[in-house]
C-alpha cells in the first residue's frame, strides 16, 4: 500500500475536479446498479498516470459536449478492495493501472488499458474518451 502523503495529491487532482471516489466494494457495486453512463478512472502513482492519464481524462471531462452521468475514481495500491471490485467488472481485461473505463447501465462499453496510455499524449487520450462519450453518453 502506498503512503497517503504520496497518494493524496494525486487523488485530489481528480476529486477537486468533480470526480467521486470509489473507496469500497459497496461503492463500486452501488455505481454499477445506476442507470446511465459512468466513467471510472483507476488512478496510480506511475508516470503515465501523471503525464497523460489524469490530464487526458480531465481534458475529456472538461471539454466534451456529452459527458458521463457519473465521474468516478479509485486508486490502485491504496483503495485496494474497491479496485479489486472494479477489476471484476473489467473482465476479461487483465488488471491495469492506470486504466479508464466507461460503463453504460453497469456494462463495460469502452476500456483504455495502461498499454493504450503509455506513449500517448493527454490529447490523444482525451480524444479517445470524447469519442466514447459522444457514442455512449446522452
Amino acid at each position: 500500500m502506498y503512503p497517503a502523503e504520496i497518494v493524496i495529491p494525486m487523488k485530489e487532482e481528480l476529486t477537486e475536479n468533480g470526480f467521486q471516489e470509489l473507496l469500497s466494494p459497496s461503492d463500486v457495486e452501488h455505481l454499477m446498479t445506476q442507470s446511465g453512463t459512468a466513467l471510472v478512472m483507476i488512478n496510480s502513482v506511475c508516470g503515465c498516470s501523471a503525464g497523460t492519464a489524469r490530464p487526458g481524462v480531465l481534458m475529456a471531462v472538461n471539454n466534451a459536449s456529452r459527458k458521463p452521468d457519473f465521474i468516478t475514481t479509485s486508486f490502485a495500491g491504496f483503495d485496494v478492495d474497491a479496485v479489486k471490485k472494479i477489476r471484476e467488472h473489467l473482465l476479461p481485461y487483465p488488471p491495469s493501472s492506470p486504466a479508464i473505463a466507461l460503463f453504460k447501465d453497469g456494462q463495460l462499453v469502452h476500456m483504455i488499458e495502461r498499454h493504450n496510455i503509455e506513449g500517448r499524449s493527454a490529447q490523444m487520450i482525451a480524444d479517445n474518451l470524447m469519442g466514447a462519450f459522444e457514442h455512449y453518453c446522452n
